[in-house]
């Protein structure tokens, strides 16, 4: 197997740091270089723990986004905040690099619905028309000839991959979707913001990013394409006090009667040869414990039929599936591999 060198764009952050433990057992991806402003010039082990001792031998660079960084590797993962991964993403393009974004900077491909949910004109809209979506199981074939691919947001994976199914197949009212989803701390990255101190999670609950959170750019525009028409949600995400993980309750109105078998059978036949895709039985409901530390997402289906709604439930490992296992799967197929290399 063919080694592909591979950095890491900000490798101190929840999402660089969960993605060198993957890339640590990836038989192909070799790692070359991993970036930090703050720590540059100590070595990885000092920082990030746990890994072969070959990598922790890396030390970190703090390189611009020039030509000279693109001759470090051949794929780049950008694990850097929103609104700093286009400069980097524009000159690795320019040199013909492979790159994953972690962060929002191109998921959503108008700029006009950037500019919405963002409040500023896109950073590059001249390499919007070569962005593929990073959701594996909707985009397989166009991620398999990406060379820049948006990562998805964590509610977003947990929103898009239960809906779809049922909006392609116009089972469901387009402008009924109500979705509530919870998620751990680490969703908001790793900086000091009061409202993330332990004092203030602790014994916790609230609601945040009401009505308008940035994440719906995409969690509508991914939804819109489903359908074939616009499409708009409500969605109200909130933060529980746990480190990871994240749980979504989905409502929608049904255009006719289903039986649960029957909605079973829907996600069944879109995902029923999808490995990291588990589909649950009447019997359970998703947790977030089950899927943690894993890029798999758990859903499942119910009718409440006093109301004539579809319920759907979905779990992930936000660092995982909603994250940089999942960036890695997308990596996978645009570098013509199993797409479940390192992550089984």
């Amino acid at each position: 197997m063919q080694s592909v060198r591979t950095a890491v764009i900000g490798a101190t952050g929840y999402s660089g740091q969960e993605l060198l433990h993957y890339l640590a057992r990836h038989p192909a991806f070799r790692l070359a270089l991993v970036t930090s402003r703050q720590y540059a010039g100590l070595a990885l082990s000092s920082f990030v723990h746990g890994l072969p001792r070959e990598l922790g031998a890396l030390v970190f660079a703090d390189l611009a986004p020039d030509f000279a960084l693109a001759e470090q590797a051949d794929l780049f993962f950008l694990a850097v905040p929103h609104g700093t991964a286009a400069p980097y993403a524009v000159a690795l393009r320019e040199a013909g690099k492979t790159v994953v974004d972690l962060s929002a900077d191109f998921r959503t491909t108008d700029p006009a619905v950037y500019k919405e949910f963002y409040d500023h004109d896109h950073p590059a809209p001249g390499f919007l028309a070569e962005v593929v979506y990073g959701l594996p199981e909707i985009h397989r074939e166009r991620l398999k000839s990406a060379r820049l691919i948006a990562s998805p947001g964590c509610f977003p994976t947990s929103i898009i991959l239960p809906l779809v199914p049922f909006l392609r197949a116009g089972l469901i009212e387009t402008d009924s979707i109500i979705v509530t989803s919870l998620s751990g701390v680490s969703g908001a990255g790793r900086k000091l913001e009061l409202r993330l101190l332990f004092g203030e999670v602790n014994d916790n609950m609230y609601p945040y990013g009401v009505p308008k959170h940035r994440h719906l750019g995409e969690i509508e525009q991914e939804l819109s394409l489903a359908a074939g028409e616009k499409i708009t949600v409500t969605f109200v995400p909130h933060l529980v006090p746990i480190h990871r993980g994240m749980l979504s309750t989905i409502a929608a109105r049904l255009t006719r009667s289903l039986t649960d078998t029957e909605a079973f059978d829907v996600l069944g036949k879109a995902y029923g040869d999808e490995h990291f895709v588990e589909l649950l039985p009447a019997s359970s409901l998703p947790e977030s414990r089950q899927v943690a530390h894993s890029n798999r997402i758990q859903i499942a289906a119910r009718i409440d039929f006093r109301t004539n709604r579809l319920l759907l439930f979905s779990a992930i490992d936000n660092l995982g599936k909603g994250n940089a296992s999942q960036a890695l799967q997308a990596a996978n197929l645009a570098c013509g591999l199993n797409e479940r290399l390192g992550l089984d």
